[in-house]
């Protein structure tokens, strides 16, 4: 069945039962996209699916981070003579018009406070296809080439999960997983499944001079890979009521690590 008529029809559907769910559920959209946070639609996302992905949602390979790029393999993204940093992209065509507006708006957000540019990709050998697989992942920095952008059209189109995917691409790991994370954060291992370990082990990055950021697009919630219900694996030290695990928005901090590694305020 054509994809634009299925999703007509099951809008349709939804419609019909709009009317008799209203007096249930008053929430706006804007209010049930801040009840679940980015983690736990990502994970929840991938669950299940064949392909092999680190801390939930990234492809492999992984050899590197942008955070610590080494000049024999440099995953950064090229600056322009302009002082962008372009980066190629196409969104496929499974996509509705309007889902891609979804996603270019979220790559609008990286202009406005970065010198990064998604640009529409013409014939560039490296560039990000962005297609709708089945889950949200990506892997991390340029990789070379042609390399994929998963964000499925019915689970992953939420502003902040594009923009961790693309922080992703960018060259940028999670941020609980940084090389001085223990002074920040407390491991429960006694709560992560078997075999999920690999998801907390940390990275030799380099952190830029910055703090640790709990407010960070990159940091995983409270309950991430949990193997107990209401039972946490990640907990902010000293205080264990810092909030992590945000949804909305690119923190100041991850602005100014883009901003850093990629020298824009240098021509």
């Amino acid at each position: 069945m054509d994809r634009k008529l299925a999703s007509i029809l099951v809008l349709l559907l939804c419609l019909s039962q709009a009317l008799s769910q209203m007096d249930q559920d008053m929430s706006s959209p804007e209010e049930m996209d801040e009840a679940v946070d980015i983690s736990s639609r990502i994970l929840d996302a991938n669950r299940g699916i064949s392909r092999t992905l680190m801390e939930g949602d990234v492809a492999m390979p992984r050899s590197r981070n942008a955070m610590k790029c080494y000049s024999f393999y440099d995953c950064r993204w090229e600056k322009s003579p302009t002082g962008l940093v372009e980066v190629p992209y196409n969104i496929n065509d499974y996509f509705l018009s309007h889902e891609k507006v979804t996603i270019e708006k979220a790559m609008n957000t990286f202009h406005e406070k970065t010198c990064i540019r998604f640009v529409p990709y013409t014939t560039q050998v490296h560039h990000l296809s962005i297609e709708s697989k089945s889950g949200c992942y990506s892997s991390v920095g340029r990789t070379g080439g042609k390399q994929t952008v998963s964000l499925n059209a019915y689970r992953c189109l939420y502003p902040g999960v594009i923009q961790h995917e693309l922080l992703h691409a960018l060259g940028f790991h999670h941020e609980h997983t940084r090389s001085d994370r223990d002074k920040y954060i407390r491991i429960n291992w006694e709560h992560v499944p078997n075999g999920a370990s690999s998801n907390f082990a940390k990275r030799d990055t380099n952190n830029l001079n910055t703090t640790y950021d709990y407010s960070s697009l990159m940091h995983y919630g409270k309950y991430s890979f949990t193997s107990s219900f209401g039972k946490a694996t990640i907990i902010p030290i000293p205080d264990p009521e810092v909030t992590i695990g945000q949804r909305t928005d690119l923190s100041e901090t991850d602005i100014f690590k883009l901003n850093k590694i990629y020298k824009c305020d240098e021509q």
